[in-house]
């Protein structure tokens, strides 16, 4: 919390030749803060054996081989990858374990790995084949002593908690959540849904962030339904919300669609990272152009 007030405090903008708000007081900024590092992480969403991409959850276009892509970001120069079996959990069977395989085996940075995670065993599988961190959103929600044992077991530095979330709607109906004070009330922004999406659970978005980081998870992978695929900039709200909210790393996903929005969510966001699929996948950007542009912004990044 105190570093990200910091970076807030030392960011004092004018416009440069980039075309984006750089911070003119970041030479002053002592070392200890400059190795906060921001992360950029490209996200692959998997269905069926290949990485998709669609609107809001739904969709879905073919943007080609996981492991292609993972050696491609690896080579680009990507602080990390998430891989997530989108359609795991909804269709109630495991995870893709070849293909996490396949996946770790192209990349020499850290792999989180999600979707269809339901028990310590299925966390200890998906490390075996090559994850350095599990994510897990609907089975944290039904079982949240998961991340209690797996926290335990593995360390909180391996267990992320994904939490896909939406707007609530003036005169939203909610289904009624499993710990009521949890639940979305009349101050509750967003609600979370579980399933890929599908599913509502009547629970306030930054509520769930704060109870899931106390049962032990280590990272927040916070994705805006309202946002994602639309290419319009991230839910800074929401972001900026969790991201104040919790002492853990937060990444802002859902949303991006141009270099500004990355720094956004860094800056009004107060995201630790920021995951992107669209821009990266279909060649809007590479991840080179992105850490140059947040470099010549005044973020701290790794070059």
């Amino acid at each position: 919390m105190r570093a990200r007030q910091q970076f807030r405090a030392r960011t004092r903008t004018v416009r440069n030749s980039v075309g984006c708000y750089t911070v003119s007081a970041i030479r002053r900024v002592n070392l200890a803060f400059l190795v906060l590092t921001r992360r950029i992480i490209p996200c692959l969403d998997v269905d069926a054996g290949r990485v998709v991409k669609g609107t809001s959850f739904v969709n879905l276009r073919d943007a080609g081989d996981p492991a292609e892509l993972a050696a491609r970001y690896d080579e680009e120069g990507a602080d990390e990858l998430v891989f997530l079996d989108i359609t795991a959990s909804s269709d109630s069977r495991d995870t893709m374990v070849e293909v996490v395989r396949s996946v770790s085996e192209q990349v020499f940075i850290p792999l989180t790995v999600g979707g269809g995670i339901r028990s310590i065993e299925d966390v200890r599988r998906m490390l075996n084949a090559g994850a350095d961190k599990v994510s897990v959103n609907t089975a944290a929600i039904n079982t949240p002593e998961l991340v209690i044992e797996g926290a335990a077991q593995f360390g909180s530095q391996c267990i992320v908690t994904a939490i896909d979330a939406r707007r609530v709607a003036p005169g939203e109906e909610f289904p009624a959540a499993k710990d009521p004070s949890l639940s979305v009330d009349a101050n509750s922004g967003w609600q979370v849904f579980t399933h890929g999406g599908r599913n509502p659970t009547g629970l306030d978005a930054v509520k769930w962030a704060e109870r899931t980081v106390a049962l032990g998870s280590g990272e927040i992978l916070l994705t805006s339904m309202d946002e994602d695929g639309q290419q319009d900039g991230y839910d800074l709200p929401l972001t900026r919300a969790i991201s104040l909210a919790v002492p853990v790393p937060v990444i802002a996903s859902g949303g991006a669609g141009t270099l500004e929005h990355l720094y956004d969510a860094f800056t009004d966001g107060e995201a630790d990272a920021v995951l992107a699929a669209s821009i990266f996948h279909f060649g809007t950007y590479s991840i080179a152009q992105a850490k140059e542009y947040l470099a010549a912004c005044g973020v701290p990044m790794r070059i």
